[in-house]
């Protein structure tokens, strides 16, 4: 790969991201302060993203990979969303910010997946290229933290501006970027490949079931610290919350770089389980945290993001990759997608809005602690059900079988 191309995948994965995080981490303090909006509606207009994931499959498999340029249905798509998220300050009503949001997501979530064949599209060693391309996607979603933080913007409609700004500027960008052709009707369309139905034969090993059941699950507890997180730090007063919070994806790059000797040396079970401790010890933090004494909670959490995620969901899709084979690997991920951000989030979204709404205390006050008490519950029967059902060893063995 050219160093010229490798630049042009770094700012393309940068922008991506930078929009995601400019929006999303605050959505939830901006419809509490702008839209008056209950728990149950922020929940919502989060599942917005669990319903795009589930949907986007399709079309990636079923139309866009077939009839379109990758780098140009994905620039298309930036530059509608970009109108799209100016469009979502100008309503004051719930159920419009909630179709408008909706909408968005079915143009941006496809765009993950379209910037990732852009850039294997380009590369010679995909293994040893892509990771130093996607890390700077994380980075910029630590730049868009960082700077809502900077501008004190993060109750206000300019944090949904500057995504919108940005997604025009990759929109446009994408033009320019290396040709991704499509791969023409001979491609495989049908619904079940989309949906990587051919990844079922992996439920036939005890261990990957328990596995895909504990992940779906997870995604309860984590449902709760995408939607709330932010206005739960900037209700308890901490300052500059939005840029704070960056820390989580600043653990998460450093957490990621343990993971392959870890999934060598302690083995996936043991990574699993400290994952979900780290989701126990995490809603713990924020339950007994506060912006006195016990601050130190606060940020506590936030950092335990990178083991949380990294040691539960980036294992799982390693293990995921390592259970199906050369074969069948990238309908397995494709399935795992599906089933955790898709269906798994889906719940949690609906769920977590549920728990906050019943632990309302005037209209901008929660009673935090018990709301935080559920995810921590959650996370413990996960913890517990993974302990006694997961047999990875003796499953190796059988689906050695097979």
């Amino acid at each position: 790969m050219k160093a010229k191309t490798g630049v042009s995948l770094a700012i393309m994965m940068f922008l991506e991201y930078f929009v995601w995080g400019a929006w999303y981490v605050t959505m939830g303090t901006y419809m509490g302060e702008n839209l008056h909006s209950t728990g149950l509606q922020v929940g919502a207009a989060f599942s917005a993203l669990a319903i795009a994931t589930m949907i986007s499959p399709f079309f990636i498999g079923m139309i866009a990979d077939r009839y379109f340029a990758a780098q140009k249905i994905m620039g298309v798509f930036h530059i509608i969303g970009g109108a799209l998220l100016v469009f979502a300050t100008k309503v004051t009503d719930n159920t419009a910010f909630y179709w408008i949001i909706l909408l968005y997501s079915l143009l941006y979530m496809p765009t993950i997946a379209l910037s990732n064949s852009v850039a294997f599209h380009q590369m010679t060693n995909p293994g040893k290229q892509f990771p130093w391309i996607r890390v700077f996607g994380t980075l910029g979603w630590i730049v868009a933290g960082l700077l809502i933080g900077y501008l004190g913007i993060e109750k206000t409609a300019n944090t949904f501006y500057m995504a919108a700004g940005v997604s025009v500027l990759l929109g446009l960008f994408s033009f320019v970027l290396p040709d991704t052709p499509p791969k023409g009707k001979s491609a495989d369309a049908s619904a079940s490949s989309a949906l990587g139905t051919q990844a079922f034969v992996l439920f036939k090993n005890t261990s990957y079931t328990i596995f895909f059941i504990a992940a779906i699950l997870v995604c309860i507890p984590l449902s709760f610290y995408y939607g709330f997180a932010n206005p739960f730090l900037n209700e308890v007063g901490m300052n500059n919350a939005a840029g704070k919070m960056i820390l989580g994806q600043v653990s998460e790059g450093v957490f990621i770089l343990a993971i392959p000797f870890l999934f060598n040396s302690i083995g996936v079970k043991k990574m699993l389980l400290l994952g979900m401790t780290a989701w126990i010890l995490r809603y713990i933090c924020f339950a007994y945290g506060n912006v006195g004494a016990n601050e130190w909670m606060l940020y506590a959490g936030i950092v335990l993001h990178g083991v949380c995620y990294d040691f539960f969901f980036v294992t799982g899709y390693m293990y995921t990759e390592k259970k199906a084979g050369e074969k069948i690997k990238n309908a397995a991920q494709g399935l795992f997608t599906f089933a955790t951000y898709g269906v798994g989030m889906f719940i949690g979204t609906w769920f977590s809005g549920v728990i906050v709404d019943k632990h309302v205390i005037s209209p901008e006050h929660h009673d935090w602690t018990k709301i935080w008490f559920v995810p921590a519950y959650i996370a413990i029967g996960v913890l517990i059900y993974f302990l006694l059902f997961f047999r990875e060893k003796k499953d190796a063995e059988k689906a050695a079988s097979y």
